[in-house]
């Protein structure tokens, strides 16, 4: 799996369950330490774990073994490092407090839309 197939995987997994503001920054330009940023939002830490938890989970199906794993403990801001995309679920106000958008503002923002569910046509 190319790391485009892998980054539409991740941010499908969490769409599909629920997280919010979900976004993926490129940073290849950058930095060194991965491709991309993707970057997303749970509404409890129960749910920042559960979706730290699937996105680990499905890749592993998949063959694909985060590197490392941290934050799982307190559950405010997981990170995974799949080397080249690093995925940052956060609880709501510690996305806030540490603003990793506003860090990396000079990176790529590239466009998902096309990957999330569309909920009004969803409901219909």
């Amino acid at each position: 799996m190319n790391t485009k197939e892998k980054l539409e995987k991740i941010v499908k997994i969490l769409d599909s369950k629920k997280a919010e503001n979900i976004q993926v920054i490129g940073i290849t330009n950058l930095t060194i330490i991965a491709d991309y940023f993707v970057i997303a939002t749970g509404t409890s830490t129960t749910q920042v774990k559960s979706l730290a938890d699937e996105v680990d989970f499905q890749l592993g199906q998949l063959g694909i073994e985060a590197r490392g794993i941290e934050g799982v403990r307190a559950a405010n801001w997981i990170v995974l490092d799949y080397n080249d995309i690093v995925v940052h679920v956060f609880y709501r106000d510690t996305r806030a407090e540490y603003q990793l958008e506003r860090l990396w503002a000079d990176g790529e923002q590239v466009d998902i839309s096309d990957l999330l569910i569309d909920e009004s046509s969803a409901a219909q």
